[in-house]
């Protein structure tokens, strides 16, 4: 279905651009050249979808883990909640991945992809915002929730569980689909260090093609169905959980 939405988004925009000095004949799907060169370009999707749900279910496990302390009534724990998200947040995506990459096997005398190194520094820093999302989600579910569970002798893990966290999920799930989207973005980021992700791809035939413009605005609408898509997936989620509610 992608691919049949990308092909004529691609043919429609050949039609209106076909004139003066373009050559959209790189890109021409008419074309076996053109045919190659957009495989090459759609084939980038993968790593660009597997990197980027990775990602994002690590950050989103990480950011749980962090937003608990955030919530505890000692300040320990609250602490490492503060300090935590305002250091990662401090920090820029790009450096990120650049230190993760090149400075992390020599700090910790290890081995580590590309791959892995991307997932691994999207996912910390998207770990701080994920943290910030769940605890603004917890806390806003009613005290009386939390008293329930407490009087039929819940323990603080089953407590959210089965009561605290499946309402707060519903709450922040327009923001976790919001952080998807933005995982998906910042993925084009780790085609610096070598990921042959949809960006990498493009990067690579502009160098053998000389045309620019041409294949950049193919990325540009690989990027916009990519997140049309997960849009309205998530919204799909969204209107679909509110239906069960009112069952």
């Amino acid at each position: 279905m992608f691919r049949s939405l990308f092909l004529i988004a691609i043919v429609s925009l050949l039609s209106g651009c076909s004139s003066g000095t373009w050559g959209w004949y790189v890109v021409d799907p008419s074309t076996p050249a053109g045919q190659r060169n957009l495989w090459f370009l759609i084939d980038g999707l993968y790593y660009t979808i597997a990197l980027s749900v990775t990602a994002i279910l690590i950050s989103i496990f990480l950011g749980l883990i962090v937003a608990l302390p955030g919530l505890a009534r000692q300040r320990p724990p609250r602490m490492f909640n503060r300090v935590y998200v305002e250091l990662v947040r401090a920090v820029p995506i790009l450096v990120l991945i650049l230190w993760v990459y090149y400075g992390l096997p020599q700090v910790a005398d290890i081995s580590i992809s590309v791959f892995w190194a991307g997932v691994l520094a999207l996912a910390i820093s998207d770990s701080a915002f994920q943290a910030e999302i769940f605890r603004a989600g917890i806390q806003s579910i009613d005290r009386g929730q939390h008293e329930a569970a407490h009087s039929i002798s819940l323990t603080y893990a089953d407590k959210m569980r089965y009561v605290i966290l499946p309402q707060a999920i519903k709450r922040i799930l327009p923001a976790l689909g919001n952080q998807l989207v933005y995982m998906l973005k910042m993925s084009s980021l780790v085609s610096v260090i070598g990921m042959e992700e949809l960006t990498r791809r493009a990067n690579e035939l502009v160098v053998t093609e000389y045309r620019p413009l041409e294949i950049y605005t193919v990325l540009v609408l690989e990027y916009l169905v990519l997140i049309l898509v997960v849009s309205a997936g998530v919204r799909w989620l969204e209107l679909r959980l509110a239906a069960n509610d009112t069952r």
